[in-house]
């Protein structure tokens, strides 16, 4: 499996996955036209890297705003992942949000009470 990289862009955050490390870094802003098309390479991604996952899977979202249609994409990529830490992997999903950004603090809380996956809530300071 070879690494996915996207390259954000005003409207799309930047995606890297790498299977053979087992890490995923989801940063941005996204609000893409199609968030379905967007999002659709990472969950195919996710998919195929649960056939022959690393030991750990340490996940990293540090997106600064996502509209509506990326909430539903992003639960889907969180379900994949829950998939995989039902596996042989154990995964950490790292959900950073800046200090003053209670929106993303509860859209991170409202992921981590659907999904059975441990969750780190981790604040840092605006930039």
């Amino acid at each position: 499996m070879e690494e996915l990289i996207v390259e954000g862009s005003s409207k799309t955050p930047t995606i890297k996955f790498n299977p053979e490390t087992g890490y995923l870094l989801v940063r941005g802003r996204s609000i893409p036209e199609n968030s379905i098309e967007f999002y659709k390479p990472l969950v195919d991604a996710l998919e195929a890297y649960n056939k022959n996952s690393k030991s750990q899977t340490k996940v990293d979202i540090q997106l600064e705003y996502f509209n509506t249609s990326s909430s539903k994409c992003i639960l889907d990529v969180f379900k994949k992942l829950e998939v995989i830490n039902a596996g042989s992997s154990e995964v950490t999903i790292n959900w950073y949000y800046e200090e003053d950004d209670e929106d993303m603090l509860e859209a991170g809380e409202d992921y981590q009470a659907i999904i059975s996956v441990p969750f780190k809530m981790i604040e840092v300071e605006e930039e």
